[in-house]
């Protein structure tokens, strides 16, 4: 993620044709999907842990409709703070830009309803959703938007445009759909069963990327027309496939090769919204003007390195900050308990 904006903002004009551009912008493209389907893992565990203890249905739907409007509010806050950073060269329409975060937080709505079912009812519900939002796309994408508040347009479909630097519901709420499920089954597997679980992963992930790029090559479609890099279902199914099998690397990498101890890569995981926030408005924002459009791909790639490297030292202080007060707020509470016994 940090690396494709950095490319994408920093990155000369003329060195855009280029293998190295085109390969950066090609591997970033799987940014946003991850962060969705990771979005889609957590919202998964919240609606596990929430039907061990909450047995009333609507109380666990509320639970789930109330993390999707708070990060659709993170979403606009997120805006305004970018329009805040901009100043004075202020531009008032980013301010209802729907990128990834307002995506997020409209799809984790949507997939809400999962909450109501048990564990086999929740995970059929979010694969069938996810399956049904990557199917329309093409459709929901071709209608005639003619009168349609643009706002209202940007959150369904990319429409016919190319929509760069969007994230429409149409199909991109799909990659939280196939999150939600995976979390859930995540969260109830037994840890003695889950090397194969991660198997089962890999296995399934394969068959999802080759079946998706089957379809994408074939010489005819039930669609009337679809665009492969906006709205085709091929391009979901493949990247869910990718999802599996990067979550299966992960745990391999975690579990087998680096042992416990402490990652860079979790410590930024542990912090991925505030470095998702601060990267954004660094990259794209006017704090760092000069070298907007302006490094060869040596000196991106360096400048992407720095940033990295920024991120992590942020996310560290920030850890350290966060056990730091939780330890005095323990100590502060153990002593106002003593007291009080001795009392």
């Amino acid at each position: 993620m940090i690396q494709c904006h950095t490319f994408n903002s920093w990155t000369r004009l003329d060195v855009r044709e280029g293998g190295p551009y085109v390969l950066s912008q090609f591997i970033g493209g799987m940014a946003a999907p991850l962060f969705l389907f990771m979005a889609g893992m957590t919202l998964g565990f919240q609606m596990d842990s929430a039907l061990r203890r909450e047995p009333r249905p609507w109380k666990r739907w509320l639970s789930a409709l109330r993390r999707g409007g708070y990060v659709l509010g993170i979403a606009y806050l997120f805006r305004l703070s970018n329009c805040v950073a901009s100043i004075p060269h202020i531009d008032w329409h980013e301010l209802t830009k729907v990128d990834i975060l307002n995506c997020m937080g409209v799809a984790m709505l949507c997939m809400s309803g999962a909450a109501l079912f048990g564990f086999q009812g929740r995970v059929r519900y979010a694969v069938v959703g996810a399956l049904g939002v990557a199917a329309v796309a093409p459709l929901i994408a071709n209608l005639d938007w003619q009168g349609v508040p643009p706002l209202v347009q940007e959150y369904l479909t990319y429409g016919q445009g190319q929509g760069r630097g969007r994230f429409p519901l149409f199909p991109n709420a799909a990659y939280v759909g196939f999150g939600l499920a995976a979390g859930s089954i995540v969260k109830r597997m037994a840890e003695e069963r889950f090397d194969r679980l991660m198997q089962w992963s890999v296995l399934l992930g394969f068959a999802l990327v080759f079946t998706g790029q089957y379809f994408s090559n074939l010489p005819y479609s039930v669609y009337t027309k679809t665009n492969f890099w906006t709205d085709s279902p091929s391009l979901v199914i493949i990247r869910g496939g990718i999802a599996l099998l990067l979550m299966a690397g992960c745990y391999l990498w975690t579990e087998y090769c680096v042992g416990p101890g402490w990652s860079w890569m979790q410590t930024l995981g542990k912090n991925s919204l505030m470095v998702y926030w601060v990267h954004v408005m660094l990259v794209y924002g006017d704090t760092i003007p000069r070298i907007k459009r302006a490094l060869s791909i040596p000196w991106t790639t360096a400048a992407t390195v720095v940033l990295t490297a920024a991120m992590v030292g942020m996310s560290v202080a920030w850890l350290w900050w966060k056990a730091v007060r939780a330890e005095r707020w323990r100590v502060a509470t153990t002593a106002a308990g003593a007291r009080v016994g001795t009392a």
